[in-house]
């Protein structure tokens, strides 16, 4: 559980395009009013209220939007009480996607901390990215049952990146943002309610703008590191769809002393064996977004705190409520249900990723000399908890680590030696067919045990359907 879940903060000001970018942001904030800088965008200011040009005191603490209008010429203040309006009168649902798309397209105008800036994706790079997951495709063919899952391969910007991503991270973050958003609402007794019905209004559409900041800057930020369309163990982009980021794949190579076409190749192996597993295992996405929502169902808002929050909460400092939010309001319920969808998650995730990570090992091996150093430095970035895992942490509280990673690749490898490529990917018929955590801690046992086939189940069933119907129309014998 992560320490800071929506630790909501505004990105700092890089319009996209001189003045009309600033009109753009919904949020106005600027490092003239307390930013961070593109360096940390979950700085530890929230809100960052700085002061008003001309207004005294210590950074204006008493202006709490000195923040959206403080970078602002006289000239765009009305623009900017325009967005404010827009803000406060969002009805939609618990997040502010409008504004979480607006500022994740802000964040990645600035470029990451190393100074590289996103960029269109030109004509020889789509080809390369299009030749590199056709390749891969046809080298995996012959180490996995399953064919191909990506119908198209794109290369992404950035940018672009957030645009196709979007919509799956709102199936992630919804149902947590949803509980928070009725807590906000409920901590007032309900006689107080139907009186203070304007500012609950106003405390949902606050919550659905602040919410919008967060992922908006969080995935920003995530954009500028991931390498393709499923980096963190899940299906984020459309279906059938490989895509690979061009610009991050230069970036993650540069110090590796591998060569780039090497590089891209391993990376576009990776993409397309988990396009294989999400296109041809059709209940996976829906086991791996109902293992998430599983547990943030689990997930519970200390009332007691956000009631003191509220009562407390000085109009002019809206921040407080932030704070009081970072001060262990979220907490784990320690259930029987909590644990299981946890374990579910976590075993999923390693399994899914083990056995990508064999597969294309099995793929690569041969024909890649970099193959071994490539598959050491993407286990550990994924395992230890990279950009991916550490944004999505941030956003629900939730680590989406393969922690058995390895443990897996090794289950999934043992498999092959002992029932051949069919019998290991086989058992992706039915969830009930695949390894448990306790099966990781004893993959000799779980590869010699004999399984049920489903599809023999299936057919014996049909059979004996067949058996009981009646011989002719009217039911006689």
């Amino acid at each position: 559980m992560s320490d800071t879940p929506f630790g909501f903060g505004l990105p700092p000001e890089e319009p996209e395009n001189g003045d009309e970018g600033k009109k753009k942001d919904p949020a106005g904030g600027g490092q003239g009013s307390g930013g961070q800088g593109g360096g940390n965008p979950f700085g530890a200011n929230p809100f960052g209220f700085g002061g008003l040009p001309g207004m005294g005191g210590q950074g204006g603490a008493d202006n709490p939007f000195a923040a959206m209008f403080g970078s602002l010429n006289p000239n765009d203040l009305g623009a900017a009480f325009q967005q404010l309006g827009q803000m406060l009168s969002y009805e939609g649902g618990p997040v502010n996607w409008d504004m979480a798309k607006q500022i994740a397209r802000q964040v990645v105008a600035q470029g990451t901390a190393d100074g590289t800036k996103d960029a269109s994706v030109g004509p020889a790079e789509k080809s390369a990215v299009e030749e590199a997951v056709r390749l891969a495709d046809l080298w995996l063919d012959g180490v996995t049952s399953l064919p191909s899952g990506a119908s198209t391969a794109v290369a992404w910007s950035r940018a672009e990146w957030v645009e196709a991503t979007l919509p799956a991270w709102q199936q992630l973050v919804d149902p947590v943002a949803e509980r928070v958003g009725s807590a906000m609402g409920d901590v007032l007794p309900e006689e107080m309610q139907a009186m203070a019905g304007p500012l609950i209004g106003m405390m949902r559409s606050m919550g659905g703008a602040m919410f919008g900041q967060q992922i908006g800057q969080a995935v920003g930020a995530l954009a500028g590191e991931v390498v393709g369309s499923t980096d963190v163990g899940l299906p984020l982009g459309p279906a059938g769809r490989a895509a690979l980021l061009p610009l991050n794949i230069e970036a993650f190579g540069k110090d590796l002393g591998v060569p780039s076409d090497e590089v891209r190749l391993y990376l576009a192996l990776r993409e397309a064996a988990h396009q294989r597993l999400f296109a041809h295992v059709p209940w996976l996405r829906a086991h791996l977004f109902g293992a998430v929502e599983g547990y943030a169902r689990g997930i519970k808002v200390d009332t007691s705190k956000l009631e003191e929050a509220v009562g407390q909460l000085d109009p002019t400092h809206p921040e407080q409520l932030q704070e009081a939010l970072q001060q262990g309001m979220f907490q784990p319920e320690d259930t029987p249900e909590q644990k299981a969808a946890l374990a579910r998650l976590e075993t999923a995730l390693a399994l899914v990723e083990g056995w990508v990570d064999a597969v294309v090992h099995e793929a690569a091996k041969s024909r890649l000399t970099s193959a071994d150093a490539l598959r050491e430095t993407l286990r550990r970035r994924r395992a230890s908890g990279g950009p991916a895992e550490q944004t999505f942490a941030t956003l629900i509280g939730l680590e989406l680590r393969p922690r058995r990673l390895r443990d897996a690749a090794r289950l999934w490898a043992s498999l092959t030696d002992a029932r051949g490529v069919d019998g290991r990917d086989g058992l992706w018929e039915h969830p009930d067919m695949l390894p448990t955590a306790t099966d990781l801690d004893d993959p000799d046992g779980f590869v010699h045990r004999e399984h049920l086939d489903f599809s023999e189940i299936d057919k014996m069933l049909g059979e004996a359907a067949k058996g009981d119907a009646p011989e002719d129309g009217d039911g006689k014998e």
